[in-house]
């Protein structure tokens, strides 16, 4: 089990491990109906959970470690993967915002730092939720189709969404998208309230695995924005540092959910060698070589799943420790980013194989509905399709930053 090594790192985790045996007595009610579990929210709003990253001095438990975060959330993945994603992408956003807090106050800007101080404060509270969104049909995170468009009042915004995470109970929506301009496209992030005119949410989530993640589409006909909501990040279709370490640091984590789906498919084999038994074995299943084999098989992907984790975690909160306040270079965020995308590769691959072996330790009674395996496994092969980057780009992109070939987008 993954272990948390700072004192807030540890507040988060206690937090989440207090949800673990009613979120997991839930879970398979909710996969069945693959509605969004708004009861778990409710309350991890409660626990304090939703302000883990809102420092102690405006009410939140002031996480910090990116290694605490993906802990964490190793622990409600043993319980709700769905739970855990949708935290993750609430998480992400909060604690940007707690950056452009200190920003503001570091830069002397007192009306921005006040605005960020009331949403951190009402966040902590658990009454304000943000949803980050940026996945769209046929094309990429670099390469947003959804278009903000100069008004006389703002900006019209005119997309699509697909897979938007926890949008369900959201009250913000941050997005990525296409800023046309003379001198060149660029790609902004937009802040959009949920009760924005324009914003309609599909209610079409129907998917294998995550079925109660609430991913459903999000629709934007004309929904127009005020000035001052659209932060401009670079140039459309081109890699930025910030937008580089941004993916880093908010997808690193979700790996911890895919690792607690690991620790509790383990579990499940572990306790059906040990109690499931037949007459030619003479006695439980865990004394057969075939099944021993397997388990071995289980604790060293488990072990190399969370070993990755937890040593990329590590390096990635030394790096930002080292960084401070500064912008880190292009090729040092590449290697962020790089060094994330082996662990991906890594942990994706050992988790469900973590998974599918377990399954064939229980036997045929794991591939029933009723039994939780059969919804770990649909739920970890989610893990593959986490942008950024599909298992058909990650070798590649790999292979660029480690030749020094830097991609450009």
């Amino acid at each position: 089990m993954l272990q948390p090594r700072t004192e807030p790192g540890r507040r988060f985790t206690d937090v989440a491990e207090s949800h673990v045996e009613k979120f997991a007595a839930r879970a398979e009610a909710h996969d069945r109906a693959g509605n969004f579990p708004s009861e778990n929210f409710a309350e991890l709003a409660v626990s304090g959970a939703l302000g883990a990253f809102v420092p102690e001095s405006l009410g939140g438990l002031g996480l910090d470690s990116v290694r605490d975060w993906a802990v964490g959330l190793s622990r409600l993945g043993r319980a709700d993967a769905s739970t855990a994603i949708a935290l993750n992408m609430h998480l992400g956003a909060s604690r940007m915002l707690v950056g452009a807090w200190r920003g503001a106050v570091a830069g002397g800007d007192e009306a921005g730092a006040a605005r960020s101080e009331a949403l951190l404060k009402a966040i902590a509270s658990g009454n304000f939720v943000i949803c980050a969104t940026a996945t769209e049909a046929g094309t990429d995170f670099l390469r947003p189709k959804t278009t903000a468009t100069r008004v006389s009042d703002g900006w019209r915004l005119d997309g699509r969404k697909i897979f938007a995470t926890l949008s369900p109970i959201a009250n913000l929506y941050v997005m990525n998208l296409r800023v046309p301009s003379e001198e060149g496209d660029q790609m902004g992030f937009a802040f959009v309230p949920a009760d924005t005119p324009g914003l309609v949410p599909q209610d079409d989530w129907d998917a294998l695995g995550m079925r109660a993640s609430g991913s459903q589409s999000v629709v934007l006909d004309g929904c127009v924005i005020p000035d001052g909501t659209i932060q401009i990040a670079g140039p459309w279709g081109s890699w930025t540092p910030p937008v580089l370490m941004g993916r880093t640091l908010a997808n690193l984590t979700l790996l911890g959910a895919f690792v607690g789906v690991a620790e509790a498919a383990r579990q499940l084999a572990i306790d059906a060698a040990q109690q499931q038994s037949k007459p030619k074995f003479g006695g439980p299943i865990a004394g057969h070589s075939g099944v021993q084999h397997l388990v071995g098989e289980i604790e060293i992907d488990f072990a190399a799943a969370s070993a990755i984790l937890v040593d990329t975690a590590n390096e990635l909160d030394a790096f930002l420790e080292h960084q401070g306040s500064r912008t880190p270079s292009l090729d040092d965020a590449h290697e962020c980013m790089k060094q994330f995308q082996c662990a991906k590769w890594i942990v994706n691959e050992k988790t469900i194989a973590v998974v599918s072996k377990a399954m064939d330790v229980v036997g045929g009674g794991a591939y029933l509905s009723a039994h939780p395996l059969s919804r770990l496994y649909r739920d970890v092969r989610a893990a593959p399709f986490m942008q950024p980057f599909a298992p058909n780009e990650a070798r590649e992109y790999i292979g660029q930053v480690a030749l020094g070939r830097l991609p450009d987008g």
